[in-house]
C-alpha cells in the first residue's frame, strides 16, 4: 500500500506519486491526461479534473486508480520469469510492442512484433492464451499488457526492464542499444549501446 493515502482534494503530483499506474489508468479508462486539450497540471486536484470530463463520482475514480496499481503488480513478470516460462510445457506468445526500426536492431528469438493486424489477431484467441509483452525498457508493454487485460485476457504479463533487461540477464547475444533522436533532423535513430559506453569512457573503438 503506498505511503500517502489519495483524496479528492490530492494534488494530482500526489496521486502520482502515490500511485505511479495512475496516469495510464485513467487515460484507458476516462481519457484523461491523453491529450493538451484533456490534461491537467500536477497541482490540479482529482475532483477538478474529474469535473472537466462530467465525472461526479470521485469514489469510483479513487476506487479504480487504487485497483489499477494492483493490477499492474499482477501482470509484471522479470526476464527470469518469462525465460522460465517460455521453457513449460505451455509457453506464452512473446509478443514486442516496439517500433519496427528497434525490432530490426534487436529481437528475442520467438517472438512476434505487434501489428495492427496481429493485434486484431489476439482479439479472437482464447481469453486465456498465455502472453507476455516486451518493449525496450518495459513502459509500452505495460500499456499493452493493460489494455488486453481491459479487454478479458486473463494470463498476460509484461515484462520488467523490457528487452534491455533480457539481453542483461537471460541472453547477451541480444545487442543493446539506446533511442535517440538526430541532432540535425530531429528523427528518431538508433545506436548499439557500446558505442554510448565507449563514448562515455573516452576510448573510441578505431
Amino acid at each position: 500500500m503506498p505511503a500517502t493515502k489519495i483524496t479528492k482534494s490530492s494534488t494530482m503530483q500526489e496521486v502520482l506519486d502515490a500511485y505511479p499506474s495512475a496516469q495510464r489508468a485513467l487515460f484507458r479508462k476516462y481519457h484523461i491526461g491523453g491529450c493538451h486539450s484533456c490534461g491537467y497540471e500536477p497541482t490540479d486536484v482529482p475532483e477538478t479534473v474529474a469535473a472537466k470530463h462530467n465525472i461526479t463520482d470521485m469514489d469510483e475514480v479513487l476506487t479504480f486508480i487504487e485497483e489499477a496499481e494492483q493490477i499492474d503488480k499482477r501482470i509484471q513478470a522479470t526476464p527470469a520469469d518469462a525465460a522460465a516460462a517460455m521453457k513449460s510445457a505451455t509457453p506464452p506468445r512473446l509478443i514486442d510492442v516496439r517500433t519496427p526500426m528497434e525490432w530490426e536492431m534487436a529481437k528475442i528469438p520467438g517472438a512476434q512484433l505487434i501489428t495492427e493486424e496481429l493485434s486484431y489477431e489476439i482479439m479472437s484467441w482464447p481469453k486465456d492464451t498465455p502472453m507476455v509483452f516486451y518493449c525496450h525498457h518495459g513502459q509500452r508493454s505495460m500499456d499493452a499488457a493493460a489494455y488486453f487485460t481491459g479487454h478479458g485476457f486473463s494470463n498476460v504479463k509484461s515484462m520488467t526492464g523490457g528487452i534491455d533487461a533480457w539481453s542483461v540477464s537471460i541472453d547477451p547475444s541480444v545487442p543493446r542499444y539506446e533511442a535517440m533522436r538526430d541532432l540535425n533532423t530531429g528523427r528518431p535513430m538508433l545506436r548499439p549501446l557500446r558505442s554510448v559506453v565507449s563514448e562515455a569512457e573516452g576510448c573510441m573503438n578505431p
